[in-house]
């Protein structure tokens, strides 16, 4: 009796060491997804261009000073990084985290940000804001950048998360909004366009607007993604979602939804690890 009721322990403590190993695996593991991306307007000199996305950090840390993370980037050697927004976490403040990997970034390649919903829960983004500018981080605002290489551009545009307005029932008129205020000073340019947007739930406003490629975040791969079926929650789009991960087609646009890196109020992730995201253009001319 004693030696089964021995081994029945030894079991039940080896599936505990087996799902702590599991769980800590797939939520601090990164995966990294590449796409590519072919278009007639994407110019010569852009051919093979590499741009690497992140999203959805939440303060979490990937090894001292963000260096497991930091690394991963750095060997994909990008021409530009992009971060789709919630960078730190509204419930577990601390910018801290965020910014030494937003300093180490800058160092690899231009960066750019726009907000998520979690900047404007906060109450803390003009502070953070200013400190993104100090090192060096484009913070787009409802703007538009050129992105020059040699006599060839495409332009970017990167706009506000609409929490900030504080209703949800507006999210997307004021989405909108900001897109409008985006590219008024560029109607009717035929330069491919790429838009930063963390809300993924909205592509059919994106495509509407003639955007070819849209990057966004926001939903965390569903939080716990079932095998062949996808991920089962998300924020703004509920149960079994459809906007969580990889490639999505609307008309004329391409969006790119990113797994994300942290968590929020769901504390753990299942078959559904932090991810980057890298998309090469490939000019079809």
């Amino acid at each position: 009796m004693k030696k089964k009721t021995k081994k029945k322990w030894l079991y039940f403590l080896i599936g505990i060491a087996l799902l702590i190993y599991f769980s800590y695996f797939q939520n601090n593991s990164i995966v990294i997804s590449k796409y590519t991306i072919s278009s007639e307007k994407i110019p010569q000199n852009f051919d093979k261009y590499k741009i690497v996305q992140l999203s959805d950090l939440h303060n979490k840390s990937f090894g001292n000073n963000q260096t497991n993370l930091v690394k991963k980037v750095n060997n994909l050697e990008p021409d530009l990084i992009v971060f789709t927004g919630d960078l730190i976490d509204s419930d577990r403040y601390d910018e801290e985290t965020s910014l030494i990997l937003m300093e180490r970034l800058v160092q690899i390649a231009p960066v750019y940000y726009v907000t998520g919903n979690h900047e404007w829960w906060s109450g803390k983004f003009e502070p953070l804001e200013e400190r993104l500018n100090s090192i060096g981080v484009k913070v787009m605002r409802n703007t538009l950048e050129e992105i020059i290489v040699g006599p060839d551009k495409i332009n970017i545009i990167g706009i506000d998360d609409p929490a900030n307005i504080g209703e949800s029932y507006g999210e997307r008129a004021k989405s909108e909004e900001n897109i409008v205020k985006s590219i008024g000073e560029i109607e009717g340019d035929d330069h491919f366009q790429i838009l930063l947007s963390h809300r993924p739930e909205m592509l059919s406003l994106y495509s509407e607007y003639g955007f070819d490629v849209v990057f966004s975040g926001h939903a965390h791969g569903g939080q716990f993604r079932i095998p062949f079926v996808g991920g089962l929650i998300a924020p703004n789009q509920g149960l079994f979602p459809k906007y969580t991960s990889g490639k999505y087609e609307s008309e004329n646009t391409t969006m790119i939804v990113n797994r994300g890196l942290g968590n929020s109020i769901i504390p753990i992730r299942i078959f559904n690890r932090p991810e980057i995201v890298e998309v090469t253009l490939n000019s079809a001319k």
